[in-house]
Parts: structure tokens; C-alpha cells; sequence
């Protein structure tokens, strides 16, 4: 509703600088800091001062007369040297409120409404398939996911991609400990799998710490890495035997946990098909054809083919968020770029003397391996062919298996050498991509980009979109609470970071259990007389609402120290607090039902509208049902911005304005009726909005608090 009346403006102060000055013109509309200053501001009479060398007044006054016959449009004003406030026909928008509305579709006019044909894809999550899930994989979740919602809510069309590198380092590792430490063989893993006595993404959690301190303790093993990662990319060994059944294992884990997060997926892109497939070998043809790459024939990179990096490949995203110092310890295990320093066999720059030198080095450290002189494909360079076929751009296709099917009937697919036999639906194809992955990444993502315009797809890098994000760390009482011991000196920072490789850190399913477990504690203090299921359903309700509003409501350049406390709170900034003002809203209503009242929205007419809108008396109502209304102009922010945090912005705001609301209004003991009526139906707008927003943020609304 919102995003409509200010698309209408727009195209009518358009069409006026046009007929009235022949120019195209950009209208920027914001609302004035104070109610009774109007509901939107317009400071286009500046501007054009500028360009028609007339007073910005004398243009405003002109903007004024053509604005205040427009259809919805109650009054206009001038403000200051040239601003034009616009006040709304308060009635009419209420009435073109509908029941039911949430976030309004794009329209003419409106951002978004060109791409509404498009298909977007987004890739989000993409956990290493070598253990459990931590809590650092659940922002990358909570966000994505969060973005999903929100531009399906705008009408675009998406498809949800979780990456799986299932012939990464860590995974390898993980083969590593199982045939060189444990001395186990293919089958003995199927039955460790299928036991139902082990949790087997637990078991490879401390099993991959275990096979760090087995290099730590001989440097000589790392051998054994590069030795299983060859036997993992090309051949049927017993290694890619294990590693098979180890990612896929640890894969429905982790499609288990993000359910619990309401978090679901399409399909589940393999590494392993991007190589057997030979989606990287045709990339790599291109790149080679197109001159994109070369092979290096001296120093460190000597024998591998790299990319020369260019300000042409940077990608402002990137750039722009790089305010943040990148931090370790959040997705893509361990820092991607710090696993292709491991896995590469570049050896760190020599020292150099005298200016020749120096130039040498800085050239060498502009570029980026492709492969190595192994033969073995970077990450990066697998990233170029997925992101080829991801636009439809390389000319192969996957083939596709069922791999799971949610309670509500939705299907997640993985990628084949071979589809099963009966439909699939159609994947890839994107006109635009969103790779959520962490800040640490953006010059790999560059690189990806540099690949696609090196190849002449200047329009698909400039729709790869990196939505980048930093890292989740735990506040030293998390640890304590979990657990975890600290030093004196860890004991005062202000976060503490985790570490995979370490074993030091917050499984996501603990940390849901924490959560779990003491909203359950609540809920029981305030609803012992229900059966165990229900307070059960309403504390699992509350511990994930309350764990994805945590993860959401931060600006995606903010590293983020997990606290319990400050997440359960029911007042502030938090979920429980934003859940609870939908279920005052709605226990308005079963309470006014439960005395045997009724409320018919039939009888809010545009006449009662009027009544208690259009007057002074009405500004409390018009700025609480105006508030509401803005909900698609919050969406669309988080997508121009690739900033969820707007979405939970506006939540809890509204939430604000409306608890306030509600004690200053005593809404069923008012003796006025067609007063109560009204109050009513503006409950049930809030109400409606607020759920609907709470939806984008994936967070369920329970039957009471």
C-alpha cells in the first residue's frame, strides 16, 4: 500500500517536470521528522533550481498546484526554502488497506517491479559436510533464508541453492581420521552411520579436531591430505568411498538442523559433479580460449594457471563493506581462503631485494591460482563453473535425485552424474544470483566475477551479488553457560570466537536445546496447567524465534556475540518481545469472543474511517495504521540493501507503537461502540501486518506467551 501511493506520487511529479520543464528527473520522497509536518516530503524544487535557474519557492508552489488534485492526496504544504510536504486522504488509504493484505506486489513504477519475470538464485548455507553445524552456519542460514522470504514476498520467483563441498579439505580430513586414525574401511562407516546410538555429525565434530592434532603432532602427515584429496577428486578408492557416505550423512544432519530454523532448500549443488560432470574442464576451455587465465612459468605460482585480478573484476559490494576488519571463525568452515592456502602448493614469496623485486612480488600477489600445479582445481575455479551454470551459461546440466521431502510436502534435490528416473524441475537458469557467503570471501567472490567478465558476461558478474556478512562469536557468560572454559583473560573480551578446527565452539542443535530448554522454563511458570506437548510447542516457538531474530536484527557488517539472555528477553529488541505483541493483539480478539462479543469489519465504513482518522484527534490511529502499512516499503529496503536487519527493524518498531497503543487505549471496556469497532479493525491490521512480518523473518507466531 505504501510503496503504491509513493509510486503514484512519483509518476505524477514526473510527468510535471516534464510538461513543466521537459526534463527527466529522479524523485526522491522521505517522510518529514515530524507527523504533523505531512506523510511525504518532496525536496525535488532544490534540485531544479539548479537546472531551471528559477527560486526553488516558485518551484515548489508549482509542484504544490499540480499535486493537489491527485486521487488520495487530502492537502499539500510548502516547508522551508522549497520542500513540499504531501499529507494523505487519511480514509481512503485506511480503506485500500484490504483484510488479509501483507506485503504488497510490485507495482508499475515501484522498485522491483521490472524483475518480477526473473528467476533469482540464491545460494545460502553451503556447511561444510564434515560434522555438525555451529552456530556460525546459522547466520549465513537465518540471513539467506530471511532474503528468500522477503523477495518472494515482493513476487520474484527464487530458487534455494545449499552448495556442498564434498571434496573440500574438510571433508578430507575427515577421511583422513576415519582410514589412517581409526583404521576404518567403507563399510564399518555405513554402520557407524547406522547407529543409532551415535550422532554421527558429533562424532566427525571431535573426530575433526582429532585429526588436526594428528598433523600437529607429525607436519610430515599433511601428506596424507594432498594424497586423499586426489584420491577423492579422480579416482573410485576407498577414500571417495568414505568421503561419499561421510557428506551425504552429515548433509541430511544438517538439513535436519536448519529445518528445526525453518530454513528449507531446493536443491543441494555437489562439488563432486561439478568435477565428474566436467562442468570445471569446459569452463576451463573457455577460460583458456578467451586468454581469461594463463599458465604461470615462474616463481611462486610456477606451473599453475591463475588469473590476473583487475579493479574492472572488484566488486563494489565488497568494497563498499569493507568497514568491517574480515574475522574468522563463521561459514564455509575455517575461511575458505585460508583452506586454499592449505590445499595450494604456492609457497609463501621469497625475499627480494631492490625494486625489480618488489614489483615481482606485487604483480605474483595480483593473481590467483585457477589450479595448481598439481593438476587439482581451486576453489575459486569450480566456483567459476558453478556460477557459469548457475546463469545457464555453460552449456552442461546435472543430473538430479530426490534426496529429501519436508513434512509440508516440499522436495530438496541433489545433483547426479545420472537423474533418477521421472521429472525434476527445472534448475539454474538465473538472471540474477545472490551468493550469501562471509565478508572473508569477497576477493575469491571478485575473482568469480573477474571469471565471467574475462569470458565476456559483463551483465550476469554485474548480477552476482556477493551478500557478504561477518562472523557470530559467543559472549564469555554463553560460554560459561555452555560450558566452555575460559582463561581469565578470555573471561574479560568482549566475544569469544570459535573454531572448527579446534573443537571449540557452540553446536547449532546444542545451542537450539539451550534455547529451548529455557523458554521451556517460562512457559512452564506461566502455563502449568497445559499438557506438556503444548508448552513444549510454545517454548520451541519462542527459542527460534527468538534465535533467528538474534541473527537478524544485527547489520550483516557487525560481528555478533551470542547471548542467551539478551535473546530470550521478552522486552527490547528481541523475538519473544515482537512475538508477544501479535499475541496480545490476537488475544484481544478471543477475549472479546470469550464474553460472547462480537466484531463485524463490515461496519468500518470510509465514512467511520473518516471519523476517527481525518481529525486531530485521529493523529495517534493515522500514525500507528501508517506505520503498518510500510511494510513493503521495508522489504524492498532489504533487498536494495541486502540488509534483513531492516525487515526486523520494522518489527520491532511496529511492535513499539502498537504495545504502546494498547495501553493507552482500553480497547473492550470502551462504552462507545462504534468507537470499539474501530479500534478493533485497527488492531486486526497491526496484527496482520505484524504476523506477516514475522513470517519474512521465518519466525512462528505461538498461541501464548
Amino acid at each position: 500500500m505504501y510503496l503504491a501511493t509513493q509510486a503514484r506520487i512519483q509518476q505524477a511529479v514526473r510527468e510535471f517536470a516534464r510538461r513543466q520543464y521537459s526534463l527527466d528527473v529522479n524523485v526522491v520522497v522521505s517522510q518529514p521528522p515530524r507527523p504533523e509536518m505531512g506523510d511525504l516530503a518532496l525536496p525535488l524544487a532544490m534540485e531544479l533550481a539548479r537546472k531551471v535557474r528559477k527560486p526553488p519557492r516558485q518551484i515548489a508552489e508549482e509542484l504544490a498546484a499540480a499535486l493537489r488534485p491527485l486521487e488520495g492526496v487530502a492537502k499539500v504544504e510548502l516547508a522551508g526554502p522549497g520542500y513540499v510536504n504531501v499529507y494523505l486522504a487519511r480514509a481512503s488509504y485506511a480503506a485500500g488497506l484490504e483484510a488479509g493484505t501483507q506485503v504488497q506486489q510490485p507495482v508499475a513504477g515501484a522498485p522491483g517491479s521490472d524483475l518480477t519475470a526473473e528467476k533469482i538464485i540464491v545460494e545460502h548455507t553451503n556447511i561444510n559436510p564434515n560434522k555438525a553445524a555451529h552456530i556460525g552456519h546459522l547466520r549465513n542460514a537465518a540471513l539467506g533464508d530471511t532474503l528468500v522470504r522477503v523477495l518472494r514476498s515482493r513476487g520474484h520467483r527464487v530458487e534455494v541453492q545449499n552448495y556442498i563441498d564434498n571434496t573440500g579439505v574438510q571433508v578430507a580430513d575427515v577421511v583422513v581420521g576415519f582410514i589412517y586414525i581409526e583404521k576404518k574401511a567403507a563399510e564399518e562407516v555405513i554402520q557407524l552411520v547406522a547407529n543409532p546410538a551415535v550422532r554421527f555429525d558429533y562424532y566427525c565434530w571431535d573426530l575433526y579436531a582429532g585429526v588436526s592434532r594428528f598433523y600437529a603432532e607429525d607436519p610430515q602427515r599433511l601428506e596424507l591430505r594432498g594424497r586423499t584429496l586426489q584420491e577423492i577428486e579422480h579416482s573410485n578408492s576407498e577414500a571417495a568411498r568414505v568421503a561419499e557416505i561421510v557428506s551425504m550423512a552429515i548433509v541430511r544432519y544438517h538439513i535436519a538442523t536448519m529445518a528445526r530454523l525453518n530454513v528449507e532448500y531446493d536443491l543441494l549443488p555437489r562439488e563432486s559433479e561439478i568435477l565428474h560432470l566436467k562442468f570445471w574442464e569446459h569452463a576451463f576451455g573457455l577460460l583458456k580460449e578467451r586468454g581469461a587465465i594463463y599458465l604461470e612459468t615462474e616463481g611462486k605460482n610456477q606451473g599453475c594457471w591463475v588469473m590476473r585480478q583487475t579493479e574492472q573484476g572488484t566488486d563494489k559490494q565488497s568494497r563498499d563493506r569493507e568497514g568491517a576488519v574480515p574475522q574468522s571463525g563463521a561459514n564455509k568452515e575455517e575461511n575458505r581462503a585460508a583452506t586454499e592456502r592449505e590445499r595450494s602448493s604456492e609457497q609463501p614469496p621469497a625475499g627480494g631485494h631492490g625494486e625489480e623485486a618488489t614489483e615481482r612480488e606485487a604483480a605474483a600477489d595480483d593473481t590467483k591460482v585457477i589450479v595448481r600445479s598439481n593438476g587439482t582445481v581451486t576453489y575459486v575455479g569450480k566456483d567459476i563453473a558453478y556460477q557459469l551454470w548457475k546463469f545457464g551459461l555453460l552449456g552442461k546440466d546435472f543430473g538430479y535425485r530426490l534426496v529429501h521431502t519436508y513434512p509440508n510436502g516440499h522436495k530438496i534435490w541433489v545433483s547426479a552424474v545420472e537423474s533418477e528416473t521421472g521429472k525434476h524441475p527445472a534448475f539454474g537458469q538465473g538472471q540474477k544470483v545472490y551468493n550469501v557467503i562471509d565478508a572473508r570471501q569477497s576477493y575469491l567472490q571478485n575473482i568469480v566475477a573477474m571469471g565471467l567478465r574475462a569470458l565476456g558476461y559483463e551483465d550476469q558478474a554485474a548480477r552476482s551479488i556477493h551478500f557478504s556478512y561477518e562472523m557470530v562469536a559467543l559472549s564469555p557468560r554463553c560460554c560459561a553457560e555452555m560450558g566452555i572454559e575460559l582463561s581469565p583473560e578470555d573471561q574479560k573480551r568482549p566475544y569469544i570466537e570459535v573454531s572448527g578446527r579446534k573443537g571449540l565452539g557452540v553446536k547449532a542443535d546444542d545451542l537450539v536445546d539451550r534455547l529451548i530448554q529455557e523458554a521451556l522454563r517460562e512457559v512452564e511458570a506461566r502455563h502449568a496447567e497445559q499438557t506438556p506437548e503444548f508448552r513444549q510447542r510454545i517454548a520451541t516457538q519462542i527459542a527460534i524465534g527468538a534465535l533467528r531474530y538474534f541473527l537478524l536484527k544485527y547489520t550483516c557488517n557487525a560481528v555478533i556475540a551470542f547471548d542467551f539472555k539478551e535473546a530470550l528477553n521478552f522486552e527490547g529488541e528481541t523475538g519473544p518481545y515482537v512475538q508477544y505483541a501479535v499475541v496480545r493483539a490476537r488475544n484481544i480478539f478471543r477475549k472479546l469472543e470469550a464474553e460472547g462479543g462480537r466484531f463485524d469489519p463490515s461496519a468500518v465504513t470510509p465514512a467511520v474511517l473518516g471519523r476517527f482518522l481525518a481529525s486531530t484527534d485521529g493523529d495517534p490511529y493515522w500514525q500507528l495504521l501508517y506505520q503498518a502499512s510500510q511494510l513493503d516499503a521495508a522489504a524492498e529496503q532489504a533487498i536494495v540493501t541486502t540488509e534483513p536487519a531492516a525487515v526486523a527493524k520494522f518489527a520491532f518498531q511496529l511492535a513499539q507503537s502498537f504495545n504502546n497503543f494498547y495501553h493507552r487505549f482500553r480497547i473492550l471496556t470502551e462504552p462507545d461502540a462504534e468507537r470499539k469497532t474501530f479500534w478493533l479493525w485497527l488492531v486486526g491490521v497491526v496484527e496482520r501486518q505484524l504476523s506477516a512480518t514475522l513470517d519474512l523473518l521465518g519466525i512462528e507466531v505461538p498461541e501464548a506467551m
